[in-house]
């Protein structure tokens, strides 16, 4: 079997400490194959909470996919934003949007990021024609008996109504990764866990999201999703830091529009 811990949305410089300090302890001691960080690491971009952050994904000793999101860029310094917006990521350059072959399955990154759009929330997602390009190209190379999750920050579209806004392009991102033989989306963003089962043209593809592990916590406790992965199958157990046991999420059907 192979496990993935998907974890997300973590803001160093609001992180939860008691719940990071579980999440290490539960790596140390169970080893998953690979840590899939689907984006907002820091809170505020600082340089402190890049250092915080990479200081932490080093030492979780495990190959690591770290993807960015829109709190990973500056917040306060316009100039920076669109001219330099990834200027402190490269603290964690090695780390960033980093695919990962594993028996079985490939995962593969999708950056939904932008440094500005044309609307007024910029902490919403956009996929560009480049950033998609890279990501179908990378599943046109995985080999045929694998599974294939796409990991990103924000969800390409919106299954649950309840969720703020759109990812600009999201859902022809979504159709052309589910042609190209995209089993899951793993994403973050929004705070809460869900396993949603989304049918696309022909094809069947889950959109996996991830808990958070700082204080920003919405309808859940802290938490983060397992993925276990066997026989060419896989489900996703939300573990959350709370005295109830953990659970397989059960699969949704989107809700109806």
């Amino acid at each position: 079997m192979i496990r993935l811990f998907h974890v997300s949305d973590v803001h160093f410089g609001r992180e939860d400490k008691a719940a990071v300090a579980w999440f290490d302890a539960l790596v140390a001691s169970e080893r998953p194959d690979a840590v899939v960080m689907t984006g907002d690491l820091t809170m505020r971009a600082r340089r402190s909470e890049f250092a915080a952050g990479l200081a932490w994904l080093r030492g979780l000793d495990r190959p690591v996919t770290v993807e960015v999101g829109n709190h990973d860029l500056p917040y306060f310094n316009p100039w920076q934003r669109l001219f330099a917006p990834y200027r402190r990521i490269r603290a964690i350059e090695e780390l960033i949007e980093k695919p990962i072959d594993l028996p079985g399955v490939t995962i593969i990154p999708l950056k939904t990021t932008a440094r500005a759009q044309f609307r007024f929330n910029w902490a919403s997602g956009r996929v560009s024609r480049r950033a998609l390009g890279k990501a179908l190209a990378l599943a046109a190379d995985a080999p045929s008996d694998h599974l294939v999750f796409i990991a990103c920050h924000h969800p390409l579209i919106e299954p649950r109504r309840k969720a703020s806004s759109q990812t600009h392009h999201g859902a022809e991102a979504l159709g052309a990764l589910a042609e190209a033989g995209a089993d899951a989306v793993l994403t973050g963003h929004v705070h809460d866990a869900f396993d949603i089962e989304q049918q696309v043209g022909g094809a069947t593809v889950r959109l996996i999201g991830a808990g958070t592990l700082s204080e920003r916590t919405r309808s859940t406790p802290p938490s983060f999703n397992e993925i276990r992965i066997e026989g060419g199958a896989f489900e996703v157990v939300c573990r959350t830091m709370a005295p109830e046991p953990d659970e397989v999420l059960p699969v949704e059907e989107p809700e109806a529009a």
